[in-house]
């Protein structure tokens, strides 16, 4: 099965987790790809996961690019282009047929905008994958996770679990109480809490994707 990967917010490493689950899986025998439907200022996300991927073309990966360090709405009215959205999905359609395993990220968090009456979340939709939740493990990740999967879940669509990240060496209280009170919180399941500089992945996460 393939999956909808999105974050909490920007910058909590959805490409940082995206990339070990596809290295994971490959290790583990999976056909597993990376696919970056739009990306934003320097393309380094889709690079990194088009050389996850066993080195796929880049413009396979991420079949739209703009420059401009923005949400794609913003990007896109600074730079005079036209984001088409049945564009990215026909692109994804075309790039999972042709593959095992695919392993969407999607572009900051569930409500960025791509086009003024199109975000994220309706692409996670158009696409109708299951979504892992992925969030940097701080202060106030609990209302972020919480929200998320409540506005996930609104779209008509599966929380298939939650990704905490630890972005820091140091643990705080609230870094070390989050995980605990999300298994009392929400039914979704904490697939995994990754400590910072983590490079593999609990085979049980690898497990649930294989089996899902």
């Amino acid at each position: 099965m393939n999956f909808f990967i999105t974050g909490t917010d920007t910058e909590v490493g959805k490409t940082y987790v995206t990339k070990l689950l596809i290295e994971s899986l490959r290790a583990d025998g999976v056909d597993a790809v990376g696919f970056k439907p739009i990306s934003c200022g320097d393309r380094e996300d889709g690079r990194l996961l088009a050389e996850a991927s066993g080195n796929l073309n880049i413009d396979e990966v991420n079949p739209m690019h703009l420059g401009s360090a923005l949400a794609p709405l913003a990007a896109a009215l600074l730079e005079n282009k036209t984001i088409d959205p049945a564009e990215l999905v026909s692109a994804y359609r075309e790039f999972a047929e042709r593959q095992g395993t695919v392993l969407v990220e999607g572009a900051g968090g569930w409500e960025v905008p791509i086009t003024q009456n199109y975000f994220i979340s309706d692409l996670a939709k158009d696409l109708n994958l299951p979504v892992i939740l992925v969030a940097a493990n701080r202060l106030g990740a609990l209302n972020h996770i919480l929200l998320s999967i409540k506005a996930i879940q609104d779209k008509g669509l599966k929380c298939a679990g939650i990704i905490l990240n630890q972005l820091e060496d140091e643990m705080d209280t609230p870094m070390i109480t989050n995980k605990g009170l999300l298994e009392s919180l929400t039914d979704v399941p904490l697939l995994e809490h990754v400590i910072h500089g983590q490079d593999f992945l609990d085979p049980d996460l690898i497990d649930f994707i294989k089996e899902s």
